[in-house]
């Protein structure tokens, strides 16, 4: 590694013991002077920040040919691409930046990290996110125990930023699924399970994604829920939980935008949750500039520091229908098989993990959910999941393709119309 790593997780536990939220953008650009600049604006922003390298969608799915002629060609490229820059570039666009007071995390998308992890360690990055799950059934036909056997020596890969004294940094983006209409109980279930498969392979320093989904309430209730099994199944382990603003159809107004962004922060906030992925008032429409970027982290931050924790016992949470789901999940999962990979592959092709919506070959596809009339995600199909005895199988809901697309806008007609959008199910099917 050219320069000595940053420590991502302390960054993260010293803001926490100050009282501040981290903030934290998606951002991603194609040119050195243009990432470079964005890294620059993140860290000088009126918040607590740490920086981001979005990766593009090439280097994503290992089509690096197509970022060489993108790069020969000076065509634009919708992310940095650290493989296929050299090292001395990409130190040109960290150098004066990174520190213990900034540190930068690599996001990728890529169920085949293995040279990305290597290319963030060769210039001293030691903070990225992702997993074998998350990172495959959403943005592939990648096969699953391809992804798992990947992920496998990644994490092998990442565990070598220890020769530079200093903890490395994963994030499981599990708790994002589809980034919409899946069930807090499995999103939960999820993120935990990729956890416990980073630290199965010798990490220690982990963070546990949660995204924003469409009812407040039910929001908080998973998040405590993902904090308490945490502190159950990751005794040993440093850990911090992401909260992502929502990842579905953004609201298209600006005023919309920023509620929702706005309500993100208090999600964080309330569940004391440590850093917040933050959205702006572009993303309905196009990429972001820097400034939006920017603008967003402060509105984010402002509205953590007038947000209030609530009052929560040392346990985190009672024992809510989310936690009874998410646990009920993890134990089927583990039960399965020792080793963390084969359990993730067994729990799928037997259906106890199944994402609604989500047409991955490796996914059964019989689970659906639906949005009440209080905005809550439930459960309309629970297929094979193991969950008959924590959830109501006699009340089921199956979507018509027209409520579907409702469903998919319901949070961009909620915030844009200034909270009056109708449920998309009214009653349900009794059966």
């Amino acid at each position: 590694m050219s320069r000595a790593a940053v420590d991502f997780g302390r960054f993260v536990r010293t803001a926490r013991q100050a009282g501040a939220l981290v903030v934290q953008p998606r951002m991603g650009f194609g040119g050195p002077a243009e990432m470079r600049a964005g890294l620059t604006a993140t860290r000088n922003a009126a918040a607590t920040t740490a920086g981001t390298i979005t990766l593009d969608s090439y280097t994503r799915v290992g089509d690096l040919r197509a970022v060489e002629a993108a790069l020969r060609d000076g065509a634009d490229l919708n992310g940095y691409p650290i493989v296929s820059h050299p090292d001395a570039v990409t130190g040109r666009v960290l150098a004066g930046l990174v520190g213990d007071d900034f540190p930068v995390q690599v996001r990728h998308g890529s169920a085949n990290p293995v040279d990305i992890f290597r290319a963030l360690l060769r210039v001293g990055l030691s903070a990225t996110e992702g997993g074998p799950v998350s990172y495959c059934l959403p943005y592939g036909r990648t096969p699953l125990e391809t992804s798992v056997r990947n992920w496998d020596r990644a994490c092998e890969i990442l565990c070598r930023a220890r020769e530079s004294g200093v903890e490395p940094h994963l994030e499981t983006f599990g708790g994002c699924m589809l980034g919409q209409l899946c069930p807090p109980g499995l999103l939960v279930a999820i993120s935990l399970l990729e956890a416990l498969f980073f630290h199965r392979h010798g990490l220690r320093d982990l963070s546990v994604s949660y995204a924003q989904q469409t009812n407040a309430a039910q929001d908080q209730e998973a998040v405590l829920a993902l904090r308490r099994l945490c502190a159950e199944f990751l005794p040993d382990t440093r850990w911090h939980v992401v909260i992502y603003t929502y990842m579905g159809m953004y609201p298209a107004s600006r005023e919309g935008a920023y509620q929702l962004l706005g309500q993100a922060a208090e999600l964080a906030v309330a569940t004391g949750s440590e850093r917040l992925i933050v959205k702006t008032e572009a993303e309905a429409s196009r990429i972001p500039t820097i400034a939006e970027n920017v603008a967003a982290l402060e509105y984010a931050a402002g509205a953590a520091r007038r947000a209030r924790p609530i009052l929560i016992s040392g346990d985190f949470a009672e024992d809510s229908q989310v936690y009874a789901e998410a646990r009920t999940l993890v134990e089927a999962v583990l039960n399965l098989h020792d080793d963390m990979g084969k359990a993730l592959l067994i729990a799928f092709r037997r259906g106890f993990l199944d994402i609604p919506y989500c047409v991955h070959p490796d996914n059964m596809g019989r689970t659906r959910s639906y949005i009440d009339q209080r905005g809550r995600l439930r459960w309309g199909n629970i297929g094979l999941l193991p969950l008959r005895d924590v959830v109501d199988t006699s009340y089921a809901h199956a979507l018509s393709s027209a409520e579907l697309l409702r469903s998919l806008s319901y949070v961009r007609r909620k915030f844009d119309e200034g909270g009056s959008a109708d449920p998309i199910s009214a009653q349900g099917v009794h059966r």
